[in-house]
């Protein structure tokens, strides 16, 4: 019984060669798994831009239309805004516009009986920048939104009558502070194809001289996403 044993025993020693190979190979194989979760990945992200901070960074250029109440004058100008999402549904928007419009009739009153006494002809510059929320769907190619915003308005008059003591202009308010606080409520639609689209917005921009002075905003333009 021994001897049987002792000729078996031989062929089951361990081969110290080939002991290390099955360690080799495992080793061999989660490199290559590291290698192809490693492209996948690459892959995936390549092929879905939402991964990246395309969809959370938006900038844009826009044409500007502004119905100046109290002077009665219809103001275009450009523009430029940036934003960027800090919530699924929430875009933090900074945007700066300057608006020129044609020239109007500013009329200025005799203080003493307040009749009219002049009529100017006086151009209109309007810079303003305004800062806020908007509420959007992140994902889709038409994606409605709703925006709140607040800012300033800065009115850049001509120079006017107002030298001389008997007559005062009717825009006094605007000449006397010029630096107007404003809020912005506004609606519009972007259309999107992959990082471009187009943005077509709608609003009332209120400013505050002596009173609140609601005037019509359009604003049009392009946008990317990066």
């Amino acid at each position: 019984m021994s001897r049987t044993i002792e000729a078996k025993s031989p062929n089951h020693a361990i081969d110290p060669v080939n002991q290390s190979q099955p360690s080799c190979s495992a080793g061999h194989r989660r490199e290559s798994m590291r290698k192809t979760d490693l492209a996948l990945l690459i892959c995936l992200l390549v092929g879905n831009p939402s991964l990246f901070a395309q969809k959370r960074v938006q900038a844009g250029v826009f044409l500007d239309y502004l119905d100046v109440s109290q002077t009665s004058t219809n103001n275009f100008g450009l523009g430029a805004r940036f934003g960027y999402r800090v919530h699924h549904d929430v875009m933090l928007e900074s945007e700066l516009a300057y608006d020129y419009g044609i020239n109007f009739g500013e009329t200025y009153r005799n203080i003493v009986n307040g009749d009219i006494a002049a009529i100017e002809n006086t151009s209109l510059g309007v810079t303003h920048g305004l800062f806020g929320p908007k509420l959007q769907p992140s994902g889709g190619g038409f994606r409605p939104f709703v925006t709140l915003k607040g800012g300033f308005m800065d009115f850049q008059l001509s120079p006017g009558l107002l030298p001389l003591s008997n007559v005062v202009s009717t825009l006094l308010g605007l000449r006397t502070s010029n630096w107007n606080a404003v809020i912005y409520p506004a609606a519009g639609v972007e259309a999107v194809i992959g990082p471009v689209g187009l943005r077509f917005e709608v609003g009332d921009e209120v400013y505050f001289n002596n009173g609140a002075h609601n005037n019509l905003r359009l604003t049009f333009g392009p946008i990317v996403r990066f």
